[in-house]
């Protein structure tokens, strides 16, 4: 925005001075200058602002002695630009005054014409932004970092650099305190690395410096004196060697009230901070709150997503990044590795007769001693339930052999289980890298194979994957071709399964299309069967778009019937997603059955929607813009990249039912599951409860404020027609 180019009529006060008086009370500096822009006048308001007296600064141009180290060169030629123009401007700068003190003006400048229209002066109007400038600049860049995901050191980095670049008496840091009270540089950029060590691991107390008093006592701490503060006789030497003479702590609070840290302001001379330091420091505080919130809720996010809550191992997508690594490293070493998959033998009576919280205590004990006996470069995770995966580097038959008999011996050591005192069992299998297979799912599904064969044989025992456990591969090969024939002979269907809006009028939010296959001699045959055989033999494509096309026929029947069905969900897969024609045979679908775009759903895992792919980013921008909402299934158990999510055009996300299941014993589940509906409500995304199973579970995310249900508490999936009779004993007048 341009202001406006003024005449000033002449002037005609009661006096000249009285005229100049009002100017020099203003609390804005005034300057005039000729058409040169070389200073004729400033009042007293600037001498206040900038520290230079009338003298000092009278036929000097502005430019000439305001502009310092950090004033912004792009700026500084605009104005110049503008002056050559004779056209007034509005602009904030970074000045610097007499004292060397950065501080940020906004400067309204205008030209003054005379009566023949000639510009005869320049007026310009300062005004000191400092504060404000200093709050937007700091939210802008910290926020930025932080949505960017930067590592938390660069983020609060990126603080203490914009405090000490308007503040250059003062130097910035931020100290993380662990969960342990310890205490952990995180930002120092104006400080030696010596000094980090000083105080890296340091347990935060009142005799701890600055810094530690007021992470251990939750108060702000001020040392105007370091070399004689006895809180800093432990700590003082290096900084004094520094020239730093004071220090000003204040802790970093949490939302809860948490200490999460300290902000420091040092000073090379002894002082207290001034009340534009105390407001800084308030900006900070909050930004480094959110800050290191935020990389704790990252961390427990990641852990939740790669760790298992009840043994702390890592769970199967950690084992199988680690594994991944192990073999390529063997692989290139021309050396042998091993996997073990290991089962506990009866673990289903603990559960049945002692109770679930006897039985978790089981597997952490297991889970602890398994963790004993293996090396520093071995991995050890649960995958679910009483099973354990390991892997083990560089290590022949014969070793891993002998390291199961340990493991068989460990874990038959008696324990505690409830009432009882019992001698675990465990069942072993084995498979051999390279022999029984080149990746990681291979050889866990042959030590798997071979597991099943040691529990067959009895249990407590340890077998090796061998060729002629093959014979499961072959019936999954025959059951394959069952699968190429059932697509193209009408064997498939489809059920629906209801989704609902709780709450006073419970009403049908939707229904998710899910497959069913009957076999003509084996019966009804699982989709968690027959789902991932389509992936593996290619014809998950043609599963994903005949259930597209299937759903859509059966939706656009209820339509015409008059069926109060809002909307189908209709999975679809990775593979599907990486087909080009896939917007193109989905519009076709929909005008074909006259359905809108609103009226289906498409859902899609976390990997798919955060894939980089240019076919599948393709695919999903196309939907968005066709209308077609996005649902991305099983949320959290992946590893969601939030700066990503924000972008992503999702409208629904569905929490994944293994948190649902854990709802009523898990606070790690209600953790997660909170920060999932947190965020679909930050993002305006509507959250969907998967596997909702019984009034507990329902009454936990009602308590959490989750609208949407899905699973048998609601409804089993059901036939076109159970669901027709369902919709009719369900509905509301």
């Amino acid at each position: 925005m341009r202001p406006t180019a003024a005449v000033i009529e002449p002037l005609v006060p009661t006096s000249v001075q009285d005229a100049l008086m009002v100017v020099d009370h203003s609390d804005n500096a005034v300057v005039v200058c000729d058409d040169a822009a070389r200073i004729t006048y400033v009042n007293q308001g600037f001498v206040r602002m900038l520290g230079y007296t009338p003298d000092e600064v009278i036929g000097r141009r502005p430019s000439d002695f305001l502009v310092g180290p950090h004033t912004d060169p792009d700026t500084l030629e605009w104005v110049r630009g503008q002056l050559h123009s004779q056209q007034g401007y509005r602009t904030e700068l970074l000045a610097y005054a007499k004292s060397g003190v950065p501080l940020w003006i906004s400067a309204v400048v205008n030209p003054v014409y005379d009566a023949e229209r000639k510009v005869r002066n320049i007026l310009g109007i300062y005004t000191d932004i400092t504060h404000s400038k200093l709050h937007e600049e700091l939210h802008r860049k910290v926020l930025g970092a932080i949505v960017r995901e930067q590592p938390i050191g660069e983020v609060l980095t990126q603080v203490c650099r914009e405090v000490e670049k308007i503040m250059p008496e003062a130097v910035a840091t931020v100290i993380g305190l662990d969960d342990y009270g310890r205490l952990h540089p995180l930002a120092a950029p104006s400080l030696p690395d010596e000094i980090a060590a000083v105080i890296e691991g340091e347990m935060a107390g009142p005799m701890v410096g600055a810094c530690g008093s007021a992470a251990w006592s939750g108060q702000p701490v001020l040392s105007t004196d370091i070399e004689r503060d006895p809180r800093w006789q432990a700590y003082k030497a290096p900084f004094l060697k520094l020239g730093i003479r004071a220090c000003w702590s204040s802790p970093i609070k949490a939302h809860d009230g948490r200490v999460l840290g300290t902000f420091a302001l040092y000073y090379w001379e002894n002082r207290a901070p001034d009340d534009f330091h105390q407001r800084v420091a308030d900006v900070c505080l909050h930004l480094c709150a959110l800050a290191l919130e935020r990389e704790r809720t990252r961390a427990h996010m990641h852990k939740l997503s790669f760790y298992d809550t009840l043994t702390g191992l890592p769970n199967r997508m950690l084992f199988n990044n680690k594994a991944e690594q192990m073999l390529l490293t063997a692989a290139r070493h021309d050396a042998t590795a091993a996997v073990l998959f290991i089962d506990i033998d009866r673990f289903k009576i603990v559960n049945d007769t002692q109770g679930h919280a006897a039985g978790d205590a089981l597997l952490r004990e297991l889970a602890r001693r398994l963790g004993a006996e293996l090396g520093d470069g071995d991995v050890v995770a649960r995958l679910a339930g009483d099973e354990f995966i390991i892997a083990l580097p560089e290590c022949s038959a014969e070793e891993a052999a002998n390291l199961a008999d340990r493991l068989l011996a460990r874990l038959s050591q008696p324990v505690n289980a409830g009432r009882m005192m019992m001698t675990p069992q465990a069942s072993v299998g084995v498979a051999m890298f390279p022999g029984d297979g080149w990746d990681v799912d291979s050889l866990v599904r042959h030590a798997d194979i071979a597991m099943y064969r040691a529990k067959s044989e009895g249990g407590s025992r340890i077998v090796f994957y061998s060729l002629e456990m093959n014979q499961a591969m072959q019936e999954r090969l025959a059951l394959e071709s069952a699968l190429r024939d059932a697509v193209r002979s009408g064997q498939l269907r489809l059920h629906y399964q209801p989704q609902v809006e709780m709450g006073p009028d419970t009403r049908l939010h939707g229904v998710e299309a899910l497959l069913r296959w009957r076999h003509p001699e084996i019966g009804e045959i699982s989709p968690s069967t027959f789902v991932p055989m389509a992936e593996e033999c290619g014809l998950i494509d043609e599963l994903g778009r005949w259930t597209l096309e299937e759903a859509c026929t059966q939706m656009a029947d209820w339509r015409r019937r008059g069926v109060a069905v809002p909307r189908v969900s209709v999975n679809l897969s990775a593979i599907n997603f990486e087909q080009q024609d896939l917007p193109a045979f989905i519009g076709n679908v929909l005008g074909k059955s006259g359905l809108t775009p609103a009226e289906l759903m498409i859902e899609v895992t976390e990997s798919v929607m955060l894939a980089e792919k240019p076919e599948v980013l393709g695919n999903i921008d196309a939907l968005h813009r066709m209308g077609v909402p996005l649902s991305i299934d099983d949320f959290g158990t992946g590893y969601s990249s939030l700066s990503h999510l924000h972008r992503l055009p999702v409208s629904e996300v569905k929490l994944d039912m293994s948190f649902v299941r854990d709802l009523e014993h898990s606070a790690a589940a209600r953790s997660l599951t909170t920060s999932v509906l947190r965020i679909g409500e930050s993002l305006s995304l509507k959250v969907v409860a998967e596997g909702v199973e019984n009034e507990a579970q329902r009454a936990v995310l009602a308590s959490l404020n989750c609208a949407v249900l899905q699973g048998y508490f609601v409804s089993r999936p059901l036939s076109p027609h159970s669901l027709e009779r369902w919709i009719s004993l369900n509905s509301t007048e």
